[in-house]
């Protein structure tokens, strides 16, 4: 159990507690009479809930902890879970061949029929990227999504053809009774519309979680952030709030994208020629942005990249994006208008080598090429380690005498999560007990606890554990137990999935750093004695025919150790195999210092 630690008065902030003094405790046991009534399906499993002090709400973030994505809650009292999103994680730089990575669900094998529902807060894949692989194998329980989210899920499914998902619409004034949780919602912003907040009513109090948020007043799309709203659930008490650390360490407030709107306005007004943008096919409300500003000018704009297609057709048909076909041309028909009069918005501006805006700058595009005078736009920020293909990309459009704008020269993007004093409002609003940051790695972690720190909290309110680390709440309080469940990385790599161990991503590491040495000798079965001449081929360690030296020595030290077995024995293929394997590798490290992977194919005539 974690005890309360007084704040320091100075700070200015004290965590709110529901059972710090007994008018407070009274108060919030007439709020729990109050909501839980019995027109509330679920309010008489809660009183029977509340009346175990023993009984203990447990939650278990699996992703998101530490790195940024496969952002994965779980929630579970008793016979009873819900998952609040299911992402996935790009690979990094030390996982060749990757694809993405996955939550991993074994805690749930045998518990599947206590998943009531799975809550999704928004339509980025590190939220949903997951769904199509994970639910067929946790029996394919409810899931909960707003409009446009679902829409992208649909699609994604459809895609992966994976059969049809139970999939529930919502709206964020719904209220939802799964098993003994009563969950409810809350508008807020991000850079995708239809992002919202989850409040999770437990009986062991209520557990907020943001999702990707940030507050701005004048969002593109979606609805504004209901600051009156979210004053009064903190007013009816939160146990614990889950919030994004994405940018939490940065100072001020996030930049609106009406101000993001303003200077693109300006840009494809301004432009002498054709005005091409990259940025994420995710960013909904800021290619709606794009569109619709094109369109008030007159201009025609074309879309290029599968998923950007994708998610326009989707907003276009939920209402979200609001522009005539008229206004829309196909890239191929781009020469047909004068450049002044042409929009370009494309995916690429991570320098992805088989983008649009990679091929186009590239020459690689079917239908339109730069030419000087074209205005690029890098709507979207850097993705950490994408730096070197970005810059790579942007001195090629440099080099062809285009016009090149990014976010460091003008607010051409803004970022879709809190900054430190958004945070700070949103603490204030919710005034929780305890505060955990999510959705991020450990230093990400570490300075969204910081923003806690400057607002009161002591270290024994501010939770954060590591991925699969159960954190328990009774009666109102938290502690984080030393009990993990297995969160190790699930790879997705083409069809297969989970098939992609860590001892398989080691072994493409050693054949990316050093290459491999294919051994290939026939021995006799009877006596082990090597019949003929061994072949060695190498892959990715040297050039065989500038290395004939290197290679006949190598062929004259398997003859050495196949020599070495006494000849009246049997011959034993796997001690003869493990042998070279040792011997050879060993070998050629003297020889080059380098560590191929040894590969010895043993013929037995």
């Amino acid at each position: 159990m974690v005890e309360k630690r007084k704040p320091n008065k100075k700070q200015g902030h004290r965590p709110y507690h529901p059972d710090k003094s007994r008018k407070d405790h009274k108060n919030f046991a007439k709020f729990r009479g109050r909501i839980f009534t019995a027109k509330d399906t679920g309010a008489k499993e809660r009183r029977q809930a509340k009346t175990s002090g023993s009984d203990k709400v447990r939650v278990i973030v699996l992703g998101g902890l530490e790195e940024v994505g496969r952002n994965c809650t779980l929630i579970e009292y008793k016979n009873d879970i819900i998952i609040i999103d299911m992402g996935l994680q790009f690979p990094e730089e030390n996982m060749p061949g990757v694809d993405y990575i996955i939550p991993n669900m074994d805690y749930l094998k045998g518990k599947e029929k206590n998943v009531r529902g799975v809550i999704i807060t928004h339509g980025h894949y590190d939220h949903i990227g997951g769904i199509p692989h994970i639910m067929p194998n946790i029996g394919n329980p409810p899931l909960y999504a707003m409009p446009l989210t679902a829409g992208i899920i649909k699609k994604r499914q459809q895609d992966f053809h994976t059969g049809q998902l139970n999939l529930k619409v919502i709206k964020s004034d719904q209220v939802l009774q799964l098993g003994v949780f009563k969950v409810s919602f809350y508008d807020i912003c991000h850079n995708i519309p239809d992002s919202v907040g989850v409040v999770v009513e437990t009986p062991a109090g209520t557990i907020c979680h943001t999702g990707d948020w940030k507050f701005d007043f004048h969002p593109a799309g979606g609805q504004c952030a209901n600051l009156q709203q979210i004053a009064k659930i903190g007013e009816k008490g939160v146990t614990c709030l889950m919030g994004d650390s994405t940018n939490a360490g940065v100072p001020g407030h996030q930049v609106s994208e009406r101000v993001i709107g303003e200077e693109l306005q300006g840009i494809i007004e301004k432009a002498e020629g054709r005005v091409i943008i990259g940025t994420f096919a995710s960013l909904v409300g800021r290619v709606k942005q794009i569109l619709e500003i094109s369109e008030s000018l007159g201009k025609k704009v074309a879309l290029d990249g599968f998923s950007m297609k994708t998610n326009v057709e989707i907003a276009k048909e939920l209402g979200y994006i609001k522009i005539s076909n008229q206004s829309l041309i196909k890239p191929e028909q781009i020469d047909n208008y004068p450049p002044e009069k042409i929009v370009m918005v494309c995916t690429g501006a991570q320098g992805e080598s088989n983008a649009a805006l990679n091929r186009i700058a590239n020459g690689e595009h079917r239908s339109i090429k730069i030419i000087p005078g074209d205005t690029i736009v890098f709507s979207s920020s850097v993705v950490p380690g994408n730096e070197t293909a970005v810059q790579r990309l942007q001195d090629t459009l440099y080099r062809q005498k285009a016009k090149v704008i990014n976010y460091s020269m003008m607010d051409v993007h803004a970022g879709g999560h809190a900054k430190s004093e958004d945070v700070k409002l949103l603490i204030a609003l919710l005034k929780p007990t305890y505060y955990m940051p999510i959705e991020g790695n450990r230093s990400l972690l570490h300075k969204n606890a910081e923003v806690a720190y400057a607002m009161g909290y002591d270290e024994n309110h501010v939770f954060m554990p590591d991925n699969g680390q159960v954190v328990e709440f009774s009666n109102g309080r938290g502690v984080i137990t030393n009990e993990k469940v297995v969160t190790d990385y699930v790879f997705v790599d083409g069809l297969g999935v989970g098939d992609v161990s860590q001892v398989v991503i080691r072994d493409r590491q050693v054949l990316a750093g050093d290459g491999m040495v294919v051994l290939v000798a026939q021995i006799d079965k009877k006596n082990g004695q090597l019949i003929g001449s061994p072949d060695i081929i190498s892959r990715g360690f040297i050039y065989m025919k500038e290395n004939r030296e290197m290679i006949e020595a190598t062929r004259k030290k398997v003859r050495e150790v196949i020599a070495e077995k006494d000849s009246k024995a049997f011959a034993d293929t796997n001690a003869i195999r493990n042998k070279l394997r040792d011997e050879i590798g060993l070998f050629l490290f003297k020889k080059t210092e380098r560590r191929p992977m040894i590969l010895p194919v043993i013929i037995e005539v």
